[in-house]
């Protein structure tokens, strides 16, 4: 781990607030911020989440997009809506992933980014 400290909920992007309360509304368990500022120069962050069915999966994600559209954010790259085990919301400067829990627990990006200061939120 990084001697970084995790950011706060003031220092997030509105947008990713906005997500992360979205995803919170729709009852996304295990919400997380990973802080990739210093680790990548592909996005600042990561908001990690799981549903508990695919169609769990697929309202988060939906929700998600629907509140950051009203507020005239829109994905510049959705991709596994229609499959619902991995949603991947792109919006450049932060990337939402929105996990079937079976997808989440292989793909470990929490570990794959052990490195990232983590801003683990309440669901």
């Amino acid at each position: 781990m990084s001697g970084a400290a995790a950011p706060t909920a003031l220092e997030l992007p509105a947008a990713l607030a906005r997500a992360a309360e979205a995803a919170i509304d729709r009852k996304a368990r295990e919400p997380v911020i990973l802080d990739l500022r210093r680790l990548s120069d592909a996005t600042d962050y990561f908001l990690i989440v799981h549903g508990t069915s695919d169609l769990h999966v697929k309202a988060i994600a939906e929700h998600i997009i629907e509140e950051l559209d009203r507020e005239g954010v829109r994905p510049d790259h959705v991709e596994g809506l229609r499959g619902g085990r991995w949603v991947l919301i792109d919006y450049i400067d932060f990337v939402i992933h929105v996990f079937h829990p079976a997808a989440r627990e292989f793909y470990q990006l929490e570990r794959l980014w052990g490195d990232a200061p983590v801003h683990v939120l309440e669901a």
